[in-house]
This record gives C-alpha cells, sequence and structure tokens, in this order.
C-alpha cells in the first residue's frame, strides 16, 4: 500500500520557506541506527520547559518530506514546543515505515520511548505534553503509542490513518486518551468503511470515545466551506465529557482523499477549509499527562543517574524495583546487565563513551543517556 505520494523534491519546487533549521540526528536502539530530525523555535529559552510534538511520516515517505507537508513549525514558532521528525525503517520492499502491525522485529515504540528520553536529555522538555501525531502509517502509528506508550504520550492525532481491526480488539491504554481523527470519506488508500484489514474510521472514533467515557452524541458543526475549488467540504465532531476532562474529535472531510488539510502541497483532493496542523495543536495543548492518568492505579517510574557525566562509575536509583537493568553503548551492544534488584545500584568500569540506560519494570521502558568521560 502507498500511503505518501510526494517527495521532498516536490516541496522545494513549491518554495516553502522556513525561519529556522532543524537538525540531523542519529540514536541507536536495538543495534539500529535510527534518524531524526529536531526542530526549536527560536524563542526556546531552556530555563523553561517546553512540550514535544512527534510528526510521523507515512509509508514510503520520510521525516523531511512529513515536516513541510504536515507543517507544524510557524505553530512552534509561537506556541514554542519542540519538533521531531523521526525516520522509520526500511521494511522488506526498502520503503520506511512504522511497525503498528504487531510483525516481530523492529521495536518502534522502544525507539520513541528511548527518543522522548533523547530529546528530554538535550532540550528542557515537560514530561506532562508529549504528544504524538502522523500522516497515514504515522497515525497509524501514533495510536500504537496510545495503546502502548500512554504512560508518556498525553493525546495523539491521526490524519488519514486508523488502527488494524486486531488493534481495536486489543488495544488497552493505561489512561483516557484524548483523540483527534482526521480522515476523507473518498481516501482510496486507507478506505474510510475499513476493509478486513482496517478499522472504519467510525469504528476507530468510537473505540476512543468509549475508551474515554466520552458523551457518544457529539456535538456537530460543520466547518464552514472557505475554499469553494477544493473539491471538499469537512464536518466536524466533539465528543466531550470523558473522564479526566478528556475528549475525542473528529475531522470527517466530505470527499476528500488521502492528504493533509491545509497542507501546503495538494495531491488529490485536499481539504483548504481548515488547516489540520493547527487544530492538532490546539488539541493538544489543552491536555497534561498527570491530569489524564490516575496516580491511584499508575505510578510513573523515576530513573536517576549520577554523577552525569561520570568518570566511569555511575549510581543507578528507582523510584521501584526492576526487572532489568541493561547499559547499552551506541552500536547497540549489552555492556552491563542486572536483573532484579531494588531502589539503586553502583556500575563501575564503564569506559568512556555514551551510554543508555534502561530498566524495565513489566511492561514499561524507562532510558536515560549516561555520559562516561575518562
Amino acid at each position: 500500500m502507498k500511503l505518501q505520494l510526494f517527495t521532498f523534491l516536490s516541496l522545494v519546487i513549491s518554495g516553502i520557506a522556513v525561519g529556522q533549521v532543524s537538525a540531523n540526528y542519529t540514536l541507536q536502539h536495538n543495534g539500529i541506527t535510527r534518524e531524526y530530525r529536531v526542530y526549536v523555535p527560536a524563542i526556546y529559552d531552556a530555563t523553561s520547559p517546553v512540550p514535544l510534538v512527534f510528526n510521523l511520516h507515512g509509508y514510503t515517505s520520510d521525516n523531511v518530506s512529513q515536516e513541510f507537508y504536515g507543517d507544524f513549525r510557524p505553530i512552534a514558532d509561537t506556541a514554542n514546543f519542540i519538533l521531531v521528525h523521526p525516520n522509520g525503517t526500511f521494511d522488506q520492499s526498502n520503503n520506511r515505515w512504522w511497525n503498528a502491525f504487531d510483525v516481530p522485529g523492529v521495536d518502534d515504540v522502544g525507539f520513541i520511548s528511548a527518543l522522548i528520553d533523547e530529546v528530554s536529555g538535550s532540550y528542557s522538555i515537560d514530561g506532562n505534553c508529549i504528544y504524538s501525531t502522523g500522516m497515514s502509517n504515522g497515525g497509524f502509528m501514533s495510536y500504537e503509542l496510545a495503546c502502548t506508550l500512554g504512560h508518556r504520550i498525553a493525546a495523539v492525532a491521526s490524519v488519514t490513518g486508523t488502527m488494524t481491526l486486531n488493534k481495536l480488539g486489543s488495544c488497552n491504554p493505561i489512561k483516557p486518551t484524548p483523540a483527534l481523527q482526521i480522515h476523507g470519506t473518498l481516501d482510496p488508500t486507507v478506505p474510510y468503511n475499513g476493509n478486513a484489514q482496517y478499522g472504519a474510521i467510525e469504528d476507530v472514533v468510537d473505540f476512543w470515545v468509549n475508551q474515554t467515557g466520552s458523551n457518544p452524541t457529539p456535538q456537530f458543526t460543520a466547518v464552514p466551506n472557505v475554499n469553494t475549488t477544493d473539491g471538499c467540504t469537512a464536518e466536524y465532531y466533539v465528543y466531550s465529557g470523558g473522564q479526566n476532562n478528556s475528549s475525542v474529535e473528529f475531522y470527517k472531510v466530505i470527499s476528500g482523499g488521502h492528504t493533509w488539510p491545509g497542507a501546503p502541497v495538494t495531491i488529490g483532493t485536499t481539504n483548504q477549509d481548515f488547516d489540520a496542523s493547527v487544530e492538532i495543536w490546539r488539541f493538544f495543548r489543552k491536555y497534561k499527562l498527570d491530569d489524564l492518568l490516575d496516580v491511584s492505579e499508575f505510578q510513573i517510574v523515576e530513573l536517576n543517574l549520577y554523577p552525569n557525566p561520570s568518570e566511569g562509575s555511575v549510581y543507578v536509583e528507582t523510584n521501584m524495583p526492576w526487572d532489568v537493568l541493561n547499559v547499552v553503548d551506541l552500536t547497540g551492544r549489552i555492556v552491563r546487565s542486572i536483573a532484579n534488584y531494588s531502589e539503586s545500584v553502583l556500575i563501575e568500569g564503564l569506559d568512556t563513551g555514551v551510554y543508555a540506560v534502561q530498566i524495565e519494570i513489566g511492561n514499561t521502558k524507562t532510558t536515560k543517556k549516561l555520559v562516561v568521560q575518562i
């Protein structure tokens, strides 16, 4: 399936310009060199924690194309949040993808969790305000994060993505997770009414309405048809009153295709009556993780390393016992592994370099970067 059809070249030709510049980085995870881009607005001040937004590309696309196509950078410039555009890995057809389908192999959930730690180690991130959105396969992946990484991701949004039928039956988030769905009724790639593998869009919306305990009767608004030449119109549904003040929202694009509303590049039928990026940020900014989590049922894992940077020895402390602790070098090799320890441990004899210290507690993984300078 082709979940993304544009190229970076077409975006360059279109003459899009931005004021800031994204920087490219890599992260070793499970022995794979993973790539990502970080966009930091000029108004960012390291003394004040800011939100973090992941924007995930579609199948066959990449992070540069998604950065331009589903553009949040002008919004970040004024709202003051950091944007991260990761790259998926290559599948057997040599196309980039996100593993939101329970396929054995690539652990993209673990990668995103490690990336949260990596970015938080370099920038001042508000851990209560971490969000994920994406186009098509990136929308699938954002829902996967809502299902499995709800202790870190506050809210999610999907544009032209959905959930598999298997995922609709197995997804069990730990908290009421606010979700925003944007989808065209004539999407030829991810069908609005679903198929043998994918859930129908209205079924996905109903899933998150039930999961959050929101009012199943939505407030309906017809989006003003400000652009009468785009070949489509839009309807806006709000399911409010969910647990812990959560909600679900849905933009139904009548006759819309497999496209990002408001995108600067139009491929197929692209709605121009509203800007998906603006609406996604408006939705995200309402939610904080600690307001959504029921702390009586879920305890956030705290992982502290000191000294960091170290001279070869480091104390590892947590607020609860762990099942496994691994120290991983930049090649993905585990250099230390400790099982079933509690509260704190001293690790000695580490060589100069950068490591990831990861603890596993049940199904939860928490990672922090360690720098050793001898």
